[in-house]
């Protein structure tokens, strides 16, 4: 877990502090990436949260989607439809759907570790 905190860190730093401009025509592209790797990131929190993790399916599922997405941001490109929207909706559905469960599992741990006889309950 600290290694992926300090990749996260590393990443953040590199991200902010490097001078990176793109061209205003990528950023659809590069949307449909980020919702790509936030869906990836989420799903693999939760199977982990689950006991189900498997670091080939997460990097096979982050790689496929990425593409995928990326294809239908070319094809809806080069036909002159918005086609990413389709990507963009199923990612972020997905990404709520996650965002979702993991909240109840942190939710039901925490009110697992409780004392029965809190001191609010007393008195």
């Amino acid at each position: 877990m600290w290694l992926a905190l300090l990749a996260l860190i590393v990443g953040l730093l590199l991200g902010f502090g490097l001078p990176v401009t793109l061209p205003a025509f990528y950023g659809r592209y590069l949307a449909v990436a980020v919702l790509a790797a936030l869906d990836a990131t989420f799903g693999g929190v939760r199977a982990n949260m689950e006991g189900k993790f498997s670091n080939s399916i997460f990097l096979s599922g982050f790689f496929v989607n990425s593409l995928l997405a990326g294809f239908l941001t070319f094809l809806g490109d080069k036909l002159g439809l918005p086609l990413y929207y389709a990507a963009i909706f199923a990612f972020g559905v997905r990404i709520f759907q996650n965002l979702g469960i993991i909240r109840r599992y942190v939710l039901a741990r925490s009110w697992r570790r409780k004392p029965e006889n809190s001191p609010a309950e007393e008195g």
